[in-house]
């Protein structure tokens, strides 16, 4: 009896897992980084094992549109997002990575995201407004989700801008049945920025359902404040990088979660999908 319940436990995870992917950086849309690699072959990989995925990042100015073929998807825009009191049209583009055989989706506003720089303007300052234009990202993907209708079993986070959504899939949005069964692992990389968000960054965050306390790390601002925020809400963390900042790897060791540690450039694709069915499979039990 047993094996038959394994056997319809792994035929569950061969065709039905369903793998968000949203990263701040994907190759080849900008230049060649260790996330941005990961995060163009992770879910070609994860798709090629049976799982159903989607794939998001932000359309940052600096993006080739034309040679990239990006197109605006019109049944998923014309949502408006409410920052601080002020509506931002949502727009959604994608784009196909053939060889891949897969989508990408942008997240995309004119007001955050014309400017032909990711984090830093011309004169490396960095944005005032990096603070809205995470919150707008993050939102923006959970709004998109909801439309295109498809329930993730597991979202996985790549990046500090992608932070926030952690903590809103379990809070704000927690009640939605989109959502409401979603794991969250959280990748850890050295991909620390100088400074801090602004001041009233908790303001622009909360929505109903976030309570004050789930924005105690959140609320500093800080690069090591964001990342201890989406731990907060994690499931699962994966080590993604040689270099992670040790305050938040002395926070993740206090925290009673599955962690992958740094693996293999060669293998980390079947190391990371394994993580992802005991993910589940801890769900299920």
């Amino acid at each position: 009896m047993q094996r038959k319940d394994d056997d319809l436990y792994n035929f569950f995870i061969m065709t039905k897992a369903r793998v968000l992917f949203v990263s701040q950086e994907i190759v080849p849309y900008l230049k060649d980084s260790p996330m941005g690699r990961i995060s163009r072959y992770l879910p070609q990989g994860i798709q090629e094992k049976g799982k159903e995925i989607r794939t998001f990042m932000p359309r940052y100015g600096h993006i080739n549109e034309r040679r990239n073929q990006l197109h605006e998807v019109i049944r998923l825009s014309g949502i408006n997002i409410i920052i601080d009191n002020t509506d931002r049209p949502l727009i959604i583009k994608v784009a196909s990575i053939q060889q891949a055989r897969m989508q990408v989706y942008f997240i995309d506003n004119d007001d955050y995201f014309a400017r032909k720089f990711q984090f830093y303007d011309k004169n490396d300052k960095f944005f005032k407004d990096n603070d809205e234009r995470a919150v707008f990202f993050a939102r923006g993907v959970l709004e998109t989700v909801k439309k295109l209708g498809w329930n993730p079993d597991i979202i996985h986070c790549h990046g500090w801008f992608t932070s926030l959504l952690p903590l809103y899939v379990k809070t704000a949005y927690k009640d939605n049945p989109i959502f409401s069964d979603a794991k969250i692992i959280v990748s850890l990389y050295d991909d620390e920025f100088e400074g801090e968000l602004g001041k009233t960054i908790k303001s622009k965050i909360k929505l109903p359902g976030i309570k004050e306390k789930h924005l105690t790390n959140y609320k500093k601002g800080t690069f090591v404040g964001l990342m201890q925020g989406a731990l907060d809400f994690a499931d699962g963390a994966i080590i993604a990088s040689e270099n992670v900042n040790p305050e938040i790897l002395n926070y993740l060791s206090q925290k009673n979660m599955p962690i992958l540690p740094l693996q293999d450039e060669e293998t980390y694709i079947d190391a990371y999908n394994d993580f992802y069915e005991k993910i589940l499979k801890n769900e299920k039990t």
